[in-house]
């Protein structure tokens, strides 16, 4: 049971690029490589032959370097990467309906990314960059979420 919001955050991903100026293209991208911000061409690059759940998952950690103002690559392990992509989870995952897949799949991370929608990578960045567990008591973003 796979949820819409997948779809419909895709929708909006468009949305949120118009809002900071950049425009989203998809072409072939040289190997190892799946997407990249030219902010000389305030343009966000993903590879065309991404799946559209890593399609969006790519675009939407881009887009946080839009967000953030970064212009250079640091490394895959830099600070701005870990920003990228807990911009990227907050955008795409919603608190609510991550507990709920979180419950439903017993945290298997692959079945829950298939449930939201997204990729592995962005359901463990939400995990380790968004969320705070407090005994029994999880938060996102200073919502409470279970």
């Amino acid at each position: 049971m796979r949820s819409d919001t997948g779809r419909s955050r895709r929708t909006s991903l468009g949305e949120v690029a118009r809002s900071l100026g950049v425009r989203i293209t998809y072409a072939p991208m040289p190997a190892g490589m799946i997407g990249y911000y030219n902010p000389l061409e305030q343009r966000v690059y993903a590879d065309i032959r991404c799946t559209p759940d890593e399609k969006c998952s790519v675009i939407a950690h881009e887009l946080g370097h839009v967000h953030h103002g970064h212009t250079c690559d640091l490394g895959a392990d830099s600070p701005i990467e870990r920003q990228a992509d807990a911009y990227a989870a907050r955008l795409l995952i919603e608190p609510v309906e991550y507990a709920r897949a979180e419950r439903l799949y017993s945290g298997d991370v692959h079945a829950i990314a298939d449930e939201l929608c997204v990729t592995v990578d962005l359901v463990q960045a939400f995990q380790s960059l968004v969320l705070a567990r407090f005994g029994e008591r999880t938060y996102a973003s200073g919502r409470r979420v279970s």
